[in-house]
């Protein structure tokens, strides 16, 4: 499927590193094909790129003629009403997302479900980045046609948002789902943007907080004030967007994003800008900041967890830490489109990657955080071991959700945080 070009995107979607010979070259270094996953932090929400603002816009652009709004979607009684399984799901998600074996296309857990289920699973690595495949979509669901495919991840955040408030997505028989309900970490659970897991679950998730090398820092860092230390003027990096700089700003101010107000995001703006008024930032990076923190550029960054893993697997001297003042969670998610010809094949698949051994063999090839806490006892002892992948408790405690915003809202915060970054 070709993926339509998407503003603010450029240079990014196009990763030369997803393909087919870098993963065949993986197959020889399990710690190449660690890093590998790297490029999927770059595949996240285009927010973090072309701003809340600009994302709204593209997706009102995109908008189709007589679309419903705001529909908060079927019931699910009746959508799972006489529903039987088919013997097929077709599987769309982004590139390097999936366990491997010894081919491309050998994903042992996806062999697994076959056997056991009888179900065949066409899998397809279709997704570059939230907006762009929904624009794709979007007009075969308005016109309450198949897209083609049963199951379909997508980020929380606006376009997840705006899918949801359409109608697009089946709501979840949560009695088709106990092994959900049993092993999904409670992190995972009733989630802001999504209450009550109504129309998803995670696939997987990651953190944001802040890398830094400890041999040039010469302390440990622990606070989110420590980006903003005069001893590191030049050396430090801040993302240059508009989802994790401000809403991690917000934590460093002290204030709970889900429950902050235009004073709380004028605060927080304001310590940015001085920040930068003073020298201290060295630039707003996207995902090159990872290299440039390797590379000595930097001394301290606001990081994601899976890209630091990757760097410490392969002996890089950097740490990840979530500031004392909190961090941040973001999901991917599984869902189901409501038009989906085969949505309790598509379930039963959804419910079987909570088994903790299955959930150990995805989280071994694809080293993000895995919403199945007991997959540490299916993985190896290094990846157990690594708070990167499997967060404490006292950790999780300190993560908050992204801002869930109105329109009204979305405006506002664009006029108030676009500057930091943009001028």
């Amino acid at each position: 499927m070709t993926q339509p070009e998407t503003p603010g995107d450029a240079g990014h979607c196009g990763d030369p590193r997803s393909g087919g010979d870098l993963r065949a070259a993986a197959l020889a270094d399990p710690a190449m094909l660690r890093g590998l996953t790297q490029a999927r932090f770059g595949r996240r929400d285009l927010l973090r790129f072309a701003g809340l603002a600009g994302g709204a816009a593209f997706l009102a652009a995109c908008g189709v003629s007589g679309e419903k709004k705001d529909s908060t979607g079927d019931d699910a009684a009746s959508f799972w009403k006489d529903r039987t399984k088919a013997g097929t799901v077709d599987f769309a998600n982004w590139p390097l997302y999936m366990d491997v074996g010894s081919t491309d296309a050998d994903h042992p857990s996806l062999d697994m479900f076959t056997k056991e289920t009888g179900i065949k699973v066409t899998y397809r690595e279709v997704i570059q980045d939230n907006e762009s495949f929904f624009a794709q979509i979007r007009p075969t669901l308005a016109a309450d046609r198949s897209i083609g495919y049963d199951l379909m991840v997508l980020t929380n955040g606006i376009t997840l948002s705006r899918v949801m408030q359409l109608g697009y997505l089946a709501p979840l028989d949560h009695a088709r789902l106990p092994t959900f309900a049993a092993n999904a970490s409670p992190s995972m659970k009733n989630p802001t943007y999504d209450p009550g897991n109504a129309f998803t679950i995670p696939w997987q998730s990651g953190l944001t907080g802040i890398a830094y090398d400890p041999a040039k820092t010469g302390r440990e860092i622990t606070s989110y004030d420590d980006l903003f230390d005069p001893k590191f003027a030049g050396k430090v990096g801040m993302f240059g967007d508009n989802q994790d700089l401000p809403n991690l700003a917000l934590l460093g101010t002290g204030v709970d994003p889900a429950k902050s107000t235009p004073d709380d995001w004028k605060k927080a703006a304001a310590k940015l800008t001085a920040q930068r008024r003073d020298g201290i930032v060295r630039k707003y990076y996207d995902q090159s900041y990872i290299d440039a923190l390797a590379g000595g550029d930097l001394w301290i960054s606001m990081a994601w967890s899976g890209d630091v893993y990757q760097q410490i697997a392969t002996g890089t001297n950097l740490k990840f830490v979530v500031p004392a003042e909190g961090g941040l969670l973001w999901t991917d998610n599984m869902c189901i489109p409501k038009t989906a010809p085969h949505p309790v094949d598509a379930i039963a698949y959804m419910d079987f990657v909570y088994r903790p051994e299955v959930a150990g063999m995805l989280a071994e090839y694809i080293n993000y955080i895995t919403p199945v806490p007991k997959a540490a006892e299916h993985v190896p002892a290094d990846l157990a071991k690594s708070t990167l992948l499997f967060p404490s408790d006292d950790e999780l405690s300190r993560v908050s959700r992204f801002r869930v915003l109105t329109t009204d809202e979305e405006t506002e915060w664009n006029r108030i945080f676009q500057p930091v970054y943009q001028s």
